[in-house]
C-alpha cells in the first residue's frame, strides 16, 4: 500500500490527537505560565505532526527519516514538560 498523503499516515493522526490534548491539557494552567511552560508544550506537542507532515513531503526517504526523528525529539521534549508540570501538581484538575 501507497501513502499518497501525508494525512494517511497513522502516525500522522496519533500526532494530532496527542496535539490536541496537550492544548486542552493546559487549558487550566495557572497564568504564571502563560508566557513560559504552556506555549513550550504546546509547541512541542504540535511539532510532532508538524514534522511527520514535513518529512512526508521531502524528495527522499532519507530525510522523512531525519524528520521522524526530530518528531521522536519533539516526543521526548514534551514527555519532559508534563513531567514538571505534574510535578508542580498542573495537570491534576481543578
Amino acid at each position: 500500500m501507497t501513502v499518497r498523503h501525508y494525512r494517511e499516515l497513522e502516525v500522522w493522526k496519533l500526532g494530532m490527537r496527542l496535539a490536541h490534548l496537550a492544548y486542552d491539557c493546559t487549558e487550566l494552567f495557572p497564568s504564571i505560565e502563560r508566557y513560559v511552560l504552556l506555549p513550550q508544550i504546546r509547541r512541542a506537542a504540535l511539532s510532532v505532526p508538524a514534522n511527520i507532515a514535513e518529512g512526508h513531503g521531502r524528495a527522499h526517504t532519507g530525510e522523512f527519516l531525519n524528520f521522524l526523528s526530530i518528531s521522536r525529539g519533539s516526543l521526548q521534549e514534551l514527555e519532559t514538560y508534563l513531567i514538571f508540570a505534574n510535578e508542580r501538581q498542573y495537570l491534576t484538575g481543578a
